[in-house]
This record gives structure tokens, C-alpha cells and sequence, in this order.
């Protein structure tokens, strides 16, 4: 993977998740879980590294813009009191 560069870090709530799993299902799983909550980028293609198992994905985050829940109120969002 590729280093993290200070403006994906640079201000708080922002986040670099790497997830490493033993297949594409699984990874994008996680993925999808954590796109249900909050903003993020998805990427729809994982990396593999030659001679080490499983496969990788980055995952950027803003936890600053909570999604509402399906089963809220109207306004309410995770994240917030």
C-alpha cells in the first residue's frame, strides 16, 4: 500500500483505515459496514502482495459526517448526541 499522506489525517474525525482479509468478499464487507455509517471512498478493487496471503483495501473515512440510520428520525445521525 501506498504511504498515507498528511491531508488524509490532516484535521480530526478523518481517518485511514488498511484492511487486510483473506478474500475480496470479506474486505468489502467491511467496507460497505463502514459506508452505511459514515462518508467515505470506496474503491471496488483490492491489492494483493506476491508472496503474502489475503488482500488489501484502503478505506478513507470522515467521521465528522455521520449517515442517518435507516431506522432513526429524520435528522438524527450516528455519531451525534
Amino acid at each position: 500500500m501506498d504511504p498515507i499522506q498528511e491531508t488524509h489525517v490532516s484535521e480530526p474525525g478523518l481517518l485511514v483505515i488498511d484492511v487486510a482479509a483473506r478474500d475480496d468478499e470479506t474486505v468489502f464487507a467491511f467496507r460497505d459496514v463502514i459506508a452505511q455509517m459514515w462518508a467515505t471512498s470506496t474503491d471496488d478493487r483490492t491489492t494483493r502482495d506476491p508472496g503474502r496471503p489475503g488482500v488489501r483495501l484502503r478505506v478513507y473515512a470522515d467521521l465528522r459526517q455521520a449517515l442517518p440510520r435507516p431506522d432513526t428520525a429524520e435528522g438524527e445521525s450516528l455519531g451525534t448526541p
